[in-house]
């Protein structure tokens, strides 16, 4: 059994787990990860800026430097997450389980906050997030676009949750605690609001189930980023798979 972030940082390191990081060690902080030539990176940085709850800052790497200081010590952005996705020239060229041979002298890292990091304090405070095929939620395309960059811009991306009515407004308060988890939702109720069509039909991730009685709330999502960057071309662009996050040795302390 995982017990520790760093227990679950060596077994991805070792290339034991290499699963969904969703639903594991409750309450620990976890983080979508970019790394992008130094070239983009400042604008990148602005984009995180310009768009908080869509990329709250955790972490940002020293140029050509891999590593991160963390409680336990230090964890490699190269070999410390389950799964990784890669692009080309624009192109999505593999989704290995490191990505050593990728990273060059003059990439920089990005560890940015994720939604997975609240669905623990929302079960300690006795609301169920449901699981489905999978343990990390359905992820939507949107039509709202995100604050642009120099030359980053896109559509924003959301996941979803459904709860019953009678809890929304909890929920809404007790997320909007978590700014390194996107905070509260950016959208509740009807997802042609974002332009969604079909909520069984969802870009990323499992196919949900909604029962009757039930409200869909939307929160920012890390995989914006996936949306926004490959169209600039660099040569090459590293994210995380969606789902698949780095975790922290820290649970974030909620703010008032």
């Amino acid at each position: 059994m995982i017990t520790s972030p760093a227990q679950l940082r060596d077994e991805i390191r070792a290339a034991n787990w290499t699963g969904p990081t969703a639903g594991m060690l409750r309450g620990y902080q976890q983080a979508n990860f970019v790394a992008v030539p130094e070239a983009h990176a400042f604008d990148f940085l602005l984009f995180c800026v310009r768009n908080p709850q869509v990329c709250p800052v955790i972490a940002v790497t020293a140029h050509g430097d891999p590593w991160v200081n963390l409680d336990s010590g230090t964890a490699d952005v190269r070999t410390d997450i389950p799964r990784y996705r890669v692009w080309k020239s624009g192109e999505l060229v593999e989704e290995p389980v490191e990505v050593s041979k990728y990273w060059t002298g003059d990439m920089v890292g990005f560890l940015l906050g994720c939604s997975h990091t609240f669905e623990g304090p929302l079960a300690d405070a006795g609301y169920t997030v449901r699981q489905h095929a999978s343990p990390a939620p359905p992820v939507y395309i949107t039509n709202r676009q995100t604050v642009s960059a120099g030359k980053i811009h896109g559509p924003l991306a959301v996941s979803m949750r459904s709860f019953p009515a009678g809890q929304v407004a909890g929920i809404v308060k007790l997320t909007a605690r978590y700014p390194t988890g996107h905070g509260s939702p950016i959208h509740i109720g009807d997802p042609a609001g974002l332009g969604i069509t079909d909520l069984l039909t969802p870009d990323f991730g499992p196919t949900p189930e909604i029962p009757d009685g039930e409200v869909p709330m939307f929160w920012a999502c890390g995989v914006t980023p996936q949306l926004v960057l490959p169209r600039l071309g660099m040569h090459t662009l590293i994210t995380h798979y969606p789902g698949h996050m780095f975790v922290f040795d820290n649970k974030p302390v909620p703010e008032h």
